[in-house]
């Protein structure tokens, strides 16, 4: 009979390792690689992976195929050390799955790295009522509605783009946003940014819409930035967001957040507007081109109104 010691030895010689900073690397490449966490459900609920599936390794054989249908589909196991994971990559390798990876350490390493770990919350019953419509669909649910709680959004601009995208975010629970924009509501406004009212004519805008999104729903925390982006501070700014909404309305701003997300590795949700036409285009850094990259330069000034 084979000892522990023996098992796993066997099983490193035919199952690669990769460390955290490596599947780090390729996750924020957006690389299709299914990441499974192996421990029980009591771990998972105490920290793991962002974006990880908990199946239990007694139960992998029989639930592997929900995250991974494909025999090539590139998979990374981990456990709390390492040891579990490398075991339960073998069963995977010897059920056909031909690119499983073990992640080296673990979680416990991936967390002693410094690299960030999800931790969930239970949610409250105020909560389980309010996002009730979203449990029902299969591509959020409970675990979906937790990981729009913990993300952050950065909104540059709330006028006629930003006022209805804040208010739908902050509506679905995306816990944080960032609301940029340096100008007041005007009264000429009020006919279409509908994130501000009447009473607020006068006051800048990110005072008006911070307090119309946090009466919408006071589990996202806003964060009112009364300035305009710029060169010195764009990358200081969407370094702590994990995604950038642009509704801003001139040529030089929108050149500038495309390079400053290019740059920081930020997806881009781009839209403009005028008249009774609009478009919206996501830009995801090595997924496709930039906005540049379909503009390479701008229009002559006063070709295209704002």
């Amino acid at each position: 009979m084979k000892t522990l010691k023996q098992m796993l030895a066997e099983a490193r010689q035919v199952i690669p390792e990769q460390g955290p900073a490596e599947l780090k690397k390729r996750l924020d490449a957006g690389e299709p690689v299914v990441v499974v966490d192996v421990r029980d459900p009591d771990e998972y609920r105490d920290g793991h992976i962002e974006g990880s599936a908990n199946i239990s390794r007694g139960f992998l054989e029989f639930r592997i195929g929900t995250v991974a249908p494909e025999p090539s589909t590139p998979i990374v196991l981990y456990c709390q050390t390492g040891l579990r994971s490398v075991l339960a990559a073998r069963q995977l390798k010897e059920l056909g799955y031909e690119r499983v990876v073990n992640l080296q350490g673990g979680f416990q390493k991936w967390a002693q790295s410094g690299l960030p770990v999800v931790k969930d919350q239970p949610l409250t019953t105020e909560q389980i009522q309010r996002y009730s419509r979203h449990f029902l669909l299969p591509q959020v649910g409970e675990k979906g509605q937790r990981k729009l709680l913990r993300s952050k959004v950065l909104l540059i601009g709330a006028g006629g783009l930003g006022s209805p995208t804040a208010l739908y975010l902050a509506a679905a629970g995306v816990g944080t946003l960032g609301l940029m924009d340096g100008d007041v509501v005007d009264v000429s406004n009020l006919q279409r940014q509908i994130l501000h009212t009447t009473p607020n004519v006068g006051r800048p805008k990110v005072e008006s819409g911070s307090e119309m999104l946090r009466a919408l729903n006071p589990d996202v925390t806003v964060i009112p930035l009364a300035m305009r982006i710029d060169v010195d501070n764009v990358m200081d700014i969407i370094k702590d967001y994990d995604l950038v909404v642009d509704g801003s309305d001139n040529f030089d701003t929108r050149y500038l957040v495309n390079d400053a997300c290019y740059l920081g590795r930020k997806t881009n949700v781009h839209g403009s507007i005028f008249q009774f036409e609009g478009m919206a285009t996501v830009f995801a850094p090595d997924q496709g081109p930039c906005y540049r990259c379909l503009y390479p330069t701008p229009p002559p000034p006063g070709l295209v109104p704002s």
